[in-house]
């Protein structure tokens, strides 16, 4: 049960990153300062949250764990550093974001169909040699359409043209492959259990297929949708009949560029990133006795109600009647009526019209004077306490 406003109040912080701007931590942090301004005796719970895209690594570790630096393959083929997590209970967090993320400038700097998902399946395997077997992949905010052979290529999978000539795991020769040697793949991944960190729910191929709908925003051109779309198919052809399985039309399959497909080849499951965050975090035992939710990311809109972040803890702590702000860089005039069916209120820290520059280089600061303006009439306080 929340607790009266009479006592010191208990205040969840479980925002998502502000993406250019703040990291999840770095909005709650500013947010705690808002509160502190009005109510200093708070106890506040600050539980960074993310959706199973960028910052997903850090919040899965904010409660605990190691954070590692392996060099790996980037999307482009050079070699980079990327960090991964171990998890307190022996389990790893892979982001797919911090190896081959839409964000980096080298791995968008080649065409879409020479990019690989190589480097996932590196870590992957340094992990493994590091005793590591329940790995959860955060799938969001990638830059590859490869089907994941690059991450299989990385664990061992070999491709070949008619020629028997070896492949690269790119698009691009997705299109002549014509044998996989399954043979090679890392006998330890049969010890190995995967989770697939999305909420994307669309097959690997076809017009709901990842090249179709997540294609374009990663430089498929219209007219490279069709024979993308088909090496990928010739691809899961010749994997699925290796391996005798058949997931492609899995839900799930055409996250990150079919990054979920080869997951699926390999058994994984598939939950929300943010319930898997919440979970880890232990969003529901900071909830416990609350009396307030603040939640947000950088823009609200009606696909916050499609398992974002805010969403799922808004969620959360109405499963246990704590009211949920949200409080966002910007919100969605027209989403407002869909927000406020379950949010206790939607609002945003620009204090008037201002330029999106100044907005992202104030944001701690804006958000600390909103949330302080917020506290002030959540508790009905006129003086600092």
């Amino acid at each position: 049960m929340p607790n009266s406003s009479t006592d010191a109040p208990v205040i969840v912080i479980a925002p998502d990153s502000f993406k250019g701007s703040l990291s999840a931590d770095g909005v709650a942090a500013a947010i705690a300062e808002g509160i502190r301004r009005v109510r200093a005796d708070a106890d506040i719970r600050i539980r960074p949250m993310a959706d199973g895209g960028e910052g997903t690594l850090d919040a899965m570790l904010s409660m605990g764990g190691e954070r590692r630096i392996l060099n790996v393959e980037g999307a482009a083929g050079p070699k980079r550093d990327a960090a991964v997590g171990l998890l307190n209970d022996g389990s790893a967090i892979v982001e797919t974001a911090e190896i081959v993320g839409i964000t980096d400038p080298v791995g968008m700097g080649v065409p879409v169909d020479a990019r690989s998902t190589r480097g996932m399946g590196e870590a992957i395997r340094a992990l493994l040699d590091e005793g590591v077997r329940r790995f959860y992949v955060a799938l969001g905010g990638s830059s590859t359409n490869d089907a994941g052979a690059g991450l299989l290529a990385g664990l061992g999978l070999q491709l070949f043209d008619a020629a028997g000539k070896p492949l690269e795991p790119t698009p691009q020769a997705l299109a002549q492959v014509a044998r996989v040697d399954v043979s090679g793949l890392d006998a330890r991944l049969r010890e190995a259990s995967f989770v697939g960190m999305s909420d994307v729910d669309n097959p690997l191929t076809g017009e709901h297929g990842a090249t179709a709908v997540f294609g374009p925003q990663k430089g498929v051109t219209p007219e490279q949708v069709a024979p993308i779309d088909a090496a990928l198919g010739r691809f899961a052809d010749l994997l699925e009949a290796a391996l005798g399985r058949r997931v492609r039309d899995e839900a799930g399959s055409g996250a990150a560029g079919g990054l979920g497909f080869a997951l699926r080849m390999l058994g994984a499951s598939f939950e929300p990133g943010a319930e898997v965050v919440a979970r880890t975090i232990g969003l529901d035992e900071a909830l416990d006795r609350a009396d307030w939710l603040i939640t947000g990311e950088g823009r609200s809109d009606v696909q916050t109600l499609h398992g974002k972040a805010p969403f799922i803890a808004c969620r959360h702590a109405a499963a246990v009647n704590v009211p949920a702000t949200l409080l966002s860089g910007a919100v969605d005039a027209a989403a407002l009526p869909r927000l406020a069916e379950h949010f206790s209120g939607c609002f945003s820290p620009a204090p008037g019209p201002i330029t999106l520059e100044t907005a992202i280089r104030d944001a701690a600061r804006l958000l600390a004077n909103e949330a302080e303006q917020l506290t002030r009439l959540k508790y009905a306080a006129r003086t600092s306490i």
